[in-house]
């Protein structure tokens, strides 16, 4: 029993190191094998990912798969991350290529009344109406209406967090090539909230 008590110890006081540890030395570890840094990791990112992918292909089965998929990669591939970039921009990075390559299958598998459904209708109907009272739901469905590429730049900016040069990393374009996606895509996006009779963020 006390030998039980003392490995119990000590797996606790192992996975309270691993949480204080920054997330290219819990890379490191996991390129040596450590389930318990790939756990840390997951557990520290795995919402963030999960939410970056559902944006993209706004399915929650689908997403939660392409989770699993980023996750393993990072497993099998962790000793290959050379720190030229955040860890959470590098998860992102095989979040979107990961994404990207489910929506191109989905389109060649079901090139069909599918993709009609996923227009979105502008016409405005009851539930709508009901969400105009709620800022935050106006916002999300301006945000719905931008095009991919600019959805996908505030996507990234607003939403988390990234720098200019990560977004790059990110989507691997230039820096100037962000910034005018940026620029475009929040006046495009503040012409939207100012139909929708929201001045502040308009602005």
């Amino acid at each position: 029993m006390p030998n039980v008590i003392a490995i119990n110890a000590q797996a606790s006081q192992s996975i309270i190191a691993a949480q204080a540890t920054s997330d290219d030395m819990l890379l490191e570890s996991i390129a040596g094998g450590n389930r318990t840094s790939m756990h840390i990791l997951y557990c520290r990112h795995n919402v963030r990912v999960y939410r970056f992918i559902l944006r993209i292909v706004r399915d929650a089965t689908t997403a939660e798969d392409l989770v699993s998929q980023v996750f393993l990669d990072v497993w099998r591939t962790a000793g290959q991350f050379q720190g030229r970039s955040q860890v959470s921009t590098w998860l992102l990075s095989i979040a979107r290529f990961k994404a990207l390559t489910a929506m191109r299958q989905r389109r060649f598998e079901d090139i069909d009344q599918e993709d009609v459904r996923q227009i979105p209708d502008d016409a405005e109907t009851p539930e709508t109406s009901l969400d105009r009272t709620d800022t935050s739901a106006i916002l999300r469905a301006c945000v719905q209406k931008l095009s991919p590429a600019h959805r996908e730049i505030i996507n990234l900016v607003y939403y988390h967090e990234k720098s200019v040069e990560e977004v790059g990393q990110i989507i691997g374009i230039p820096q100037s090539t962000v910034k005018t996606r940026m620029f475009y895509a929040r006046k495009q996006l503040a012409e939207l909230l100012k139909g929708c009779g929201v001045e502040r963020f308009a602005a």
